[in-house]
């Protein structure tokens, strides 16, 4: 495909790569991405919803598109969002999707508009061969991925389950790849809980401690015991769980005084012998017995999750031998992405470009990896639906 230029019903992967980086749809600024694609989606025959959420500032542009109505049916999904530039330090304009030496360089080139464009680029592969697809296509895109993600991949799961639109399998092109494309299909995510712990008392001076109450004394005290012993040892699938402390706050400047608050923030990464509300009961517990009458504000994003293996998974990981003459490790490492909402509706797995740059100045991913990417979302497509 490299070199093809914009086809008859849609553009080439680098073309729409280009287009897509040129929208700067930094979050929560949609920047004309998402109607970029689905510009392009309409021009390959997608029937295509525009399904924004949320009122005001998080208000959040989605689209859901199909092509076809059998089975099977394959789900590609994708945020279009991107984070912001950061600093100086870019060798070129950010948004520019500027092309040298071989690499596109550009915010979102690898996540993920690069993933996006390699999916519509496959698509547009087995449409040009003539046959009929067996099974059905379809596209669930968020712009708000990279932001609070509550009007996003999570609404427009509810509206495909009303509609009838759940897929058998769904593919997530998130960059997961550490160092080389065929490295890596990720088939589950640990989960992540957000803790604040906020510990009243009464402020006085030092020297008089029997007229105060230090609540950070107290708070030291549940920190200690929260941190004291690993939460497991992991699975065969799961790293153990890891709880870091990432805040503690007192806001006091005075050398002299016995503060009247104390606050300290907590983040779980907690793989599948645990539950969000678990942990968060095991908090509350040591909470209570050190400071009964602290706030204990829970925040659970995601639960951990694992896909079994099933057909789907073989046949990109054939795919991705095919390609590459690498075979993917199956891994569950990382952080979060939208898989954790959907892994509560069908299998789901992850695959896209190398991340090594995903977030840094001069994101970049080589031409070639590109190609390569779409190389094997065509096989697979191929394979299930051509």
């Amino acid at each position: 495909m490299q070199g093809d230029g914009p086809r008859e019903g849609g553009k080439g992967a680098l073309d729409l790569a280009q287009a897509l980086i040129r929208a700067a749809s930094v979050t929560p600024d949609d920047g004309s991405a998402i109607g970029v694609l689905a510009a392009c989606l309409r021009g390959l025959g997608f029937t295509v919803v525009d399904l924004p959420f949320g009122d005001g500032a998080q208000r959040t542009p989605n689209l859901f598109a199909r092509l076809g109505q059998g089975a099977p049916h394959l789900c590609f999904a994708g945020h279009t969002d991107v984070v912001p530039p950061g600093q100086a330090g870019w060798s070129c304009d950010p948004f520019a999707a500027e092309l040298r030496g071989g690499v596109l360089y550009g915010r979102g080139a690898c996540d993920m508009k690069g993933g996006i464009a390699a999916f519509v680029g496959a698509v547009e592969r087995v449409l040009a061969s003539g046959r009929p697809l067996s099974g059905s296509v379809s596209l669930l895109i968020t712009g708000d991925e990279e932001g609070a993600a509550a009007f996003g991949t999570v609404k427009v799961l509810e509206w495909m389950k009303d509609s009838g639109q759940i897929p058998d399998f769904c593919l997530v092109g998130e960059p997961t790849n550490p160092e080389r494309l065929g490295d890596v299909i990720k088939i589950g995510r640990r989960g992540s809980l957000n803790a604040r712990i906020v510990v009243p008392g009464i402020q006085g001076h030092v020297a008089y401690p029997h007229r105060a109450d230090n609540p950070v004394h107290r708070l030291l005290a549940i920190l200690s015991e929260v941190t004291a012993r690993p939460l497991d040892e992991g699975t065969d699938w799961f790293e153990p769980s890891s709880l870091q402390v990432t805040s503690v706050d007192v806001g006091n400047d005075a050398t002299n005084v016995i503060p009247g608050r104390a606050e300290a923030r907590l983040n779980i990464r907690f793989n599948d012998l645990h539950t969000g509300q678990g942990l968060a009961d095991w908090i509350a517990g040591i909470v209570t017995a050190h400071a009964p009458a602290a706030e204990l504000h829970v925040r659970i994003s995601g639960e951990a999750f694992r896909t079994e293996p099933t057909p789907e998974l073989d046949v990109l990981v054939a795919a991705i031998r095919g390609a590459t003459g690498r075979t993917p490790r199956l891994d569950t490492g990382g952080g979060t992405s939208d898989a954790r909402f959907i892994s509560r509706y069908c299998p789901v797995a992850e695959f896209g470009l190398v991340g090594a740059s995903m977030h840094k100045v001069d994101e970049h991913v080589p031409v070639s990896d590109l190609l390569a990417l779409t190389d094997i979302y065509a096989a697979f497509l191929e394979r299930l639906v051509g």
